[in-house]
Order: C-alpha cells, then structure tokens, then sequence
C-alpha cells in the first residue's frame, strides 16, 4: 500500500470534488451526454470519485480497476446492443479512464480510449474541469456517431445525469 496516496485518499474533504464539479459543471456535462446520444446508439455515462476507501487503497486498487468495477456496478453494460461508455474519473489521483463495452470495443481502438483520457488529465490538470469533461463527452460521442448512427427510433437506456462518488 502508497502509504501518502492512502493519507491522500482518507484525508481529502468531500466538498473538495464538489467545488471542482459543481452542480453547474454537472448539469454542462448532463446536456452534452444529452446532446451526443442523440446522434448515436451508444450509452454515454460519466463518473467522478473523490477518495478510494480504505480496503481499496489497502489492495492497491488502481483507476482502471476501479474504473471496471464501477462500470459493472452501474450497469453500463446494460445496453441493447453493449455500446456503453464509462468515462471514469479518479480525481485524487489524476487518472481519467475509459471503459467501453464490447459492442463499442470491437470496433473502436484502445488507442482512441486512451487519447482521451490523457487530454481529459491535461485539461483537468489546466483546470479546465467543465469545458474538459465536455469535450471528452463529444468526442466519445463523435467515436460512437462515427460506428453507430442514431437511428430513428433511438431509445436512452441510461441515465445521462453524471455521478459523484
């Protein structure tokens, strides 16, 4: 265990996540998942957390484990034809993860996934956490318009409403 994440992860207040993500930013976020579903067949979720508890920094749990799981937990996956996307935030440690379900895995690169995460870090690193996150969000979007088109009847599986842990 990194004993200075670990004071790091148990230390940091909660309101330090919601200064920088603000019901404002949160709502930005909301209407650009909104805005991009509708031109694709992709599930567009975004997820910020704060802290990792105690049992995960013991494990040594890191952003893309995290990232997995959480993915699992909200159901992600749970889409009709498995083009669900996590854009998973570890805030305290500086990690953006993406992770894709199968359907959107096949036919889009890893390098792409990874392209963004490392341009959402050095926007959130500049504090440009809203227009970031927004940005993420298009392009993750434009990625999913690109191999699967809206189609007429174009249900939202999931909520598009953004979520602080």
């Amino acid at each position: 265990m990194d004993v200075l994440r670990a004071i790091r992860h148990l230390l940091a207040p909660p309101w330090l996540l919601r200064r920088r993500f603000s019901p404002a930013v949160l709502e930005a976020i909301e209407a650009a998942i909104g805005e991009t579903e509708r031109l694709h067949r992709g599930e567009i979720r975004f997820v910020v957390e704060g802290g990792l508890d105690l049992g995960d920094l013991w494990r040594g749990v890191d952003a893309r484990e995290r990232a997995v799981e959480v993915f699992s937990r909200l159901r992600v996956w749970d889409t009709e034809e498995n083009t669900g996307v996590l854009i998973y935030v570890q805030w305290l440690d500086r990690r953006v993860e993406i992770v894709a379900d199968r359907g959107a895995a096949e036919r889009i690169a890893p390098a792409h996934w990874a392209a963004l995460c490392r341009g959402l870090e050095v926007a959130f690193r500049s504090g440009r956490c809203r227009e970031g996150a927004c940005e993420a969000v298009r392009e993750v979007g434009r990625l999913l318009t690109e191999y699967f088109p809206a189609r007429p009847d174009n249900p939202n599986e999931l909520p598009d409403r953004p979520v602080l842990l």
